[in-house]
């Protein structure tokens, strides 16, 4: 399928997107996309290089003139049109999510709704683009603040929601005036490459979209310390994140990390229970645990624990597991060494004194071949085991018991995370509190997570620097100019 998908389109599988047009790599090794739920191979594509990096990063710069010069109205336009083809072509994208990540395909239509959500809202925020005038010091002088494009982005995305995150890069950085030069993940790379051919059909100048392909520490590493690019945009893990802090570092280079999280979800005595499940359901499961924002470790209060936990794992238990493309709510991993990681913290877990409180057997016949690790559930003894702090990104949970809310609290900001968090209570003095108290960027309160594309994701300590989405988020991708104009 994913083949087809791409051959109809007439995109080549051994080529990279470079000036608005499909161009042989430079290298003539190839990786091959595996389908997650039987490892089987759906499509093989060009392994990529620094050459191509560098030929991208070449008609990205030439590019960038013409594309800044546009009125920002002009180049929302182009977005918008980038966002209707999304629409229309949004069954295929979303069957090609299926294909190469293992989501359920009706998370991979969530996906591409989104993909076009943002698109659009980047598109609107042209006529958020404002200046400042301010009074200058002598008489008949002002002084102009402008917001202005940095130039060449460099873009860089995640393996857990590769449409998603191509438009998060995408649309703010082209309407801000940048243009840009994305290399997704090697395990993710078909979505991206069908969505640059729907954006040179949207109308895109040659030059402003270039997709590369390849590893991180090589292709991702060239664009980071290329010397013609001006900003560095990163979704992934904190490892990629500090290595490329590390490479930026001698360029001084605006860099804007979006990474990990251990999202730590409370649960008060006052909490509405039903609505505490739900939520605890919808942010572990979605996308199997694979998202930044996930609720990962769970802090109950004492007088409500029993019936909490009663509940929560017999929503558990009823998960539908296996085949992505029916009608099921958790896939398969991206691949085998997510599995084997997973298996990991759980083995450290029960090492540490962790109970198992549910693991779920999943279906019968379900096809070995495949990335699987089933959803499951502990308790634990204290807030010092390592699936306390680690990230699990993946279908697994610890709950731990409490006795107030400052021991919550306490025991949340205990993290070298700091991206996400939920809380459960009627009382407005502690949803206060969370302001001043709870060292997270984004806090949800008694509601599941999912962000607003009008919000502000941003994260603390190693969850990343900078933020996307909303007015924040587009601001990331200018930089200002002062002017001191005195006109007479």
């Amino acid at each position: 399928m994913s083949f087809a998908a791409l051959e109809r389109l007439g995109i080549p599988l051994n080529s990279v997107f470079i000036n608005g047009a499909w161009t042989a790599s430079d290298s003539t090794e190839t990786i091959e996309v595996h389908n997650p739920k039987n490892e089987s191979v759906v499509a093989t594509v060009c392994k990529g290089s620094p050459g191509d990096a560098e030929r991208a990063v070449a008609a990205a710069r030439a590019a960038f003139p013409a594309w800044a010069a546009q009125s920002a109205i002009a180049r929302a336009g182009l977005l918008q049109r980038f966002a209707a083809l999304i629409d229309e072509h949004g069954d295929t994208l979303a069957e090609l999510l299926v294909s190469e990540q293992g989501k359920p395909l009706a998370e991979a239509k969530i996906e591409v709704g989104f993909t076009s959500l943002l698109l659009r809202h980047a598109a609107e925020s042209a006529r958020w683009i404002e200046g400042e005038i301010l009074p200058g010091d002598a008489p008949r002088e002002q002084v102009w603040i402008q917001r202005v494009p940095f130039g060449v982005v460099a873009a860089m995305t995640a393996w857990n929601f590769p449409a998603a995150l191509f438009a998060r890069k995408v649309g703010p950085a082209l309407v801000a005036g940048n243009t840009i030069v994305l290399k997704p993940h090697e395990f993710t790379p078909l979505s991206s490459l069908y969505l640059a051919e729907l954006g040179a059909r949207a109308g895109l100048p040659k030059g402003v979209l270039n997709v590369v392909l390849g590893a991180g520490r090589e292709v991702g590493a060239h664009l980071v310390t290329h010397a013609h690019t001006d900003l560095v945009s990163l979704t992934g893990s904190v490892r990629a994140g500090g290595e490329i802090y590390a490479a930026a570092a001698p360029q001084l280079k605006p860099l804007r990390l979006e990474l990990g999280g251990k999202a730590p979800f409370i649960v008060m005595d006052d909490a509405d229970i039903d609505a505490a499940v739900t939520a605890a359901m919808a942010s572990k499961f979605f996308a199997g645990g694979s998202v930044c924002t996930s609720n990962d470790r769970m802090y109950i209060h004492e007088r409500v624990y029993d019936t909490f936990m009663e509940k929560f794992l017999s929503a558990v238990g009823a998960l539908r597991v296996g085949d992505p493309m029916t009608d099921v709510q958790i896939g398969p991993r991206i691949s085998k060494g997510e599995v084997e990681k997973l298996e990991r913290i759980a083995a450290t877990a029960a090492e540490q004194g962790a109970t198992p409180l549910l693991k779920h057997e999943g279906p019968a016949g379900l096809d070995a071949r495949g990335n699987w690790f089933l959803p499951t559930i502990f308790s634990v003894p204290s807030n010092d085991l390592r699936i306390m702090k680690d990230e699990t990104f993946g279908p697994m949970v610890a709950a731990l018991k409490i006795s107030d809310f400052d021991e919550a609290l306490k025991y949340a900001n205990e993290s070298d995370y700091g991206l996400s968090a939920y809380v459960f209570t009627q009382s407005n003095a502690r949803i206060m509190r969370c302001i001043g108290e709870l060292n997270f960027g984004e806090i949800y309160i008694n509601r599941p997570g999912g962000e607003s594309v009008h919000g502000f994701h941003t994260g603390y300590k190693n969850s990343g620097l900078g933020g996307e989405d909303g007015r924040h988020g587009i601001e990331g991708f200018m930089r200002k100019k002062t002017m001191y104009n005195r006109f007479g």
